[in-house]
């Protein structure tokens, strides 16, 4: 119980704005179980003037039976309202911060999870939590009616009531096994559902390059089984819940048919009349269903606990580690940039190794070398997308670890080789970054990224939507793209990481000749296999094995660098 209001008190801070919807909400309960209570009283004297044949008494109460089932309706139609408010409300703010959450996630546990993990928790625990609080009402609300129903019985008979409390013990025991049984399986049905989503989201991303490997087979089976395995879960959760209902049922049946003769044991013996013992067979068939209440209460109270501590571990546990940032903000990012002994690895793997070096502000730098020698990886440290293993990463001579976000983030903008393009107009893909944009500088934007006769050409220009990751795209299309929504920001730092891979000898020229134009603006560092886009660059660094093994101007490195000699001789080639 402890662990639920401790649950209780984490949900009611995104239902808190909601509170006089709750309040509302909670008085019409109130009128509803008092009406539910009062209801089976009206009836039973109803039954009682019926069999003595008091005809105006019994249209009297008539009357007052079809008033009362009214104000019963209205009542109900205000919980369903406020109850439908409070959960929209809640849950719309339970799923935001968890979204901002998630995106607060270190890179590295992010690499370590499959996207079901999110999007399931993300989805339906945010749900279940959001709906806590109807749940509570509704279940407490039918409770208590029927121990009030309970309580008119006690009135009646005690000896009845004590033997019916008896009856309903063997079922509460019944129900509460039920509950633990399935909580316990529900806890791995959710752990294989969130792999079925994440292998779905995979296979839906993946599915061209599926198409094309014709590997459709291979995925289906494996997708198959998948399956298979989770609906086997949800049958085993399914098969316990008719098992247990099944017991609980009879043992319902066996305590009507028990009440039943002690009933007709109250009759022969002269304790009862026949209209009371009428009255108490309805209230004791009512209240046997309290137990269901009580069992769904449980079941209810144990999920909202599993969803709950599944989204407090994205929110705050060791499994889901969070980016940690410093506090120093700076206004102006000149753009002076070093790596001093730097060491970084990927899962043990080291990718670089005390890897030194200094970029002045409004400097072009190149990195150059093999794939897997940590080009990349340098950008994404330089972008604090991990974290080192030691060393010191500054900015303006500031480590990094004490800066915050905003300063990061915010001064530098990274053009990858494979940008992802969001499923939105070319408009709304570039209004990403700059919401107030203009439409002279998304044109001018495009215009500089040699993106504007394309889209000049669509039949929907600039509000053309380009599909999910830019599947519309062609591969140089959305690495211009890229680029113009990099250049919209105006960050004072450019990073392209082989910004120019994929696109042809014409349109590269033009992009390097682009990056020319923003040189005396901007500090540029860029990644590139082809040499022939970073020959102009002030400076270029040569990394080889995860160590910088040269650096100097392009005809320098010729000089004194034979593995950049031979790369750049294998490209003439190759030309």
């Amino acid at each position: 119980m402890k662990e639920f209001i401790k649950n209780l008190k984490f949900a009611w801070k995104y239902a808190i704005e909601q509170k006089y919807n709750i309040i509302k909400y909670i008085i019409a309960t109130i009128i509803a179980i008092i009406i539910s209570i009062v209801i089976p009283i009206l009836s039973a004297r109803l039954i009682i003037n019926l069999t003595d044949s008091n005809f105006y008494q019994l249209i009297f109460l008539a009357l007052v039976c079809f008033g009362v089932e009214n104000i019963r309706n209205i009542t109900w139609y205000l919980i369903r309202y406020y109850s439908k408010v409070v959960y929209r409300e809640t849950f719309i703010k339970l799923e935001t911060d968890l979204g901002k959450e998630i995106l607060k996630i270190e890179n590295k546990s992010l690499d370590n999870h499959s996207s079901g993990v999110f999007i399931k928790r993300l989805t339906n625990d945010t749900s279940r939590i959001s709906d806590i609080f109807g749940v509570l009402n509704s279940n407490i609300g039918s409770i208590v009616t029927n121990l009030g129903m309970l309580g008119a019985i006690f009135i009646i008979n005690p000896l009845i009531f004590i033997c019916l409390i008896m009856m309903l013990l063997v079922i509460y025991l019944v129900e509460h096994k039920r509950v633990d049984v399935y909580n316990k399986k529900d806890k791995i049905f959710r752990k294989k559902e969130e792999n079925v989503s994440g292998f779905v989201g995979e296979v839906v991303r993946g599915a061209r390059d599926i198409k094309m490997l014709n590997a459709e087979d291979s995925f289906i089976k494996k997708l198959h089984e998948k399956i298979v395995d989770l609906n086997s879960s949800r049958y085993d959760m399914m098969d316990i819940d008719s098992k247990y209902t099944l017991l609980s049922s009879f043992t319902r049946d066996l305590t009507d048919l028990l009440m039943i003769f002690l009933l007709a044991i109250m009759l022969v013996t002269k304790n009862m009349n026949a209209a009371t013992a009428l009255i108490v067979y309805n209230f004791s068939r009512q209240t046997s269903w309290v137990i269901d209440d009580v069992g769904l209460l449980l079941e209810r109270i144990k999920d909202f606990n599993l969803s709950v501590s599944r989204i407090f571990a994205i929110i705050n546990s060791d499994e889901f580690k969070k980016e940690k940032f410093g506090s120093i903000h700076l206004d102006e990012v000149k753009g002076n940039f070093e790596f001093k002994d730097v060491v970084f690895s990927y899962d043990k793997n080291k990718v670089l190794d005390k890897v030194s070096f200094k970029i002045k502000a409004l400097e072009t730098v190149a990195f150059v070398g093999k794939t897997g020698v940590g080009k990349t990886t340098i950008f994404n440290l330089l972008c604090k997308m991990y974290d080192i293993d030691s060393g010191v990463i500054t900015i303006d001579d500031i480590d990094i670890k004490k800066l915050d976000k905003d300063t990061i983030r915010g001064s530098i903008t990274i053009i990858s080789q494979n940008p992802y393009i969001f499923n939105l107009s070319i408009k709304d893909n570039l209004k990403l970054v700059k919401q107030d944009l203009t439409d002279e500088e998304m044109k001018e934007a495009c215009k500089l990224a040699c993106l504007d006769d394309f889209i000049k050409s669509l039949p929907f220009k600039y509000d053309t939507i380009v599909g999910e990751g830019g599947v519309n795209l062609s591969g140089g299309e959305k690495q211009r793209l890229a680029i113009a929504r990099a250049l919209i920001q105006k960050t004072e730092i450019i990073l392209f990481d082989e910004a120019t891979s994929a696109l042809d000898n014409v349109t590269q020229e033009k992009i390097s000749q682009a990056i020319n134009n923003m040189k005396k603006d901007y500090t540029i560092l860029i990644i590139a296999h082809r040499l022939s886009t970073i020959k102009n660059a002030d400076r270029i660094i040569f990394l080889e094995d995860g160590k910088i093994i040269a650096e100097g101007s392009h005809h320098e490195l010729l000089k004194k660098c034979p593995s950049y000699k031979k790369l750049y001789e294998v490209e003439l080639v190759k030309k």
